[in-house]
């Protein structure tokens, strides 16, 4: 799956050559606040944690994986859409609801890029018939990412538990049918 420009953006699947890029983006503390607490990632945590996770649910066809995400006028990097089953490390993944994500750099921030971002890639999802639900995770606090989430047409669903290998965290879960 290929997922095409919008209007001020422009998206690739990121693999294991996007290790600096990845790092880059997890120095800031602010970007990092609601992931985990704030403390920026070592390249060690990059490459021993989140990119064997990356490659374990990327793929290509489906439209799975973490897109880069870079400006079209100035071709910066600006941050990065997550895409893949719900539930991905459980035993019962849900391969028809996708959780989205987003991580951008502060700088990017009321913009409108995260927005533009998720929206344009899951309606690309939808056009690929690669999912029936969409649905995303937010600590409560995170009033940001929640507006992203609503902008999408996500509604909240349930405050609970979610379990991950990485560590167990209570969040907000919003979903969207399509």
């Amino acid at each position: 799956m290929i997922i095409h420009n919008s209007d001020r953006l422009s998206y690739q699947l990121m693999d294991q050559s996007n290790a600096q890029d990845l790092f880059e983006l997890d120095q800031n503390p602010e970007v990092m606040k609601y992931i985990n607490g704030g403390t920026p990632s070592t390249m060690l945590d990059i490459e021993n944690k989140l990119l064997p996770r990356m490659a374990s649910y990327t793929n290509q066809d489906k439209g799975w994986g973490i897109w880069k995400t870079n400006d079209l006028q100035s071709k910066v990097y600006i941050g990065w859409i997550l895409v893949r089953p719900m539930n991905f490390f459980s035993d019962n993944p849900q391969f028809n609801d996708l959780e989205l994500g987003w991580r951008f750099k502060q700088e990017s921030w009321g913009k409108g890029y995260a927005t533009e971002a998720a929206k344009h890639i899951m309606h690309a999802l939808i056009k690929n018939k690669s999912a029936s639900q969409f649905s995303a995770i937010v600590e409560t606090e995170n009033t940001a990412s929640i507006g992203i989430m609503k902008k999408l047409g996500m509604q909240f669903i349930k405050h609970d538990l979610h379990k991950d290998p990485l560590g167990d965290i209570y969040v907000d879960y919003y979903s969207l049918k399509v």
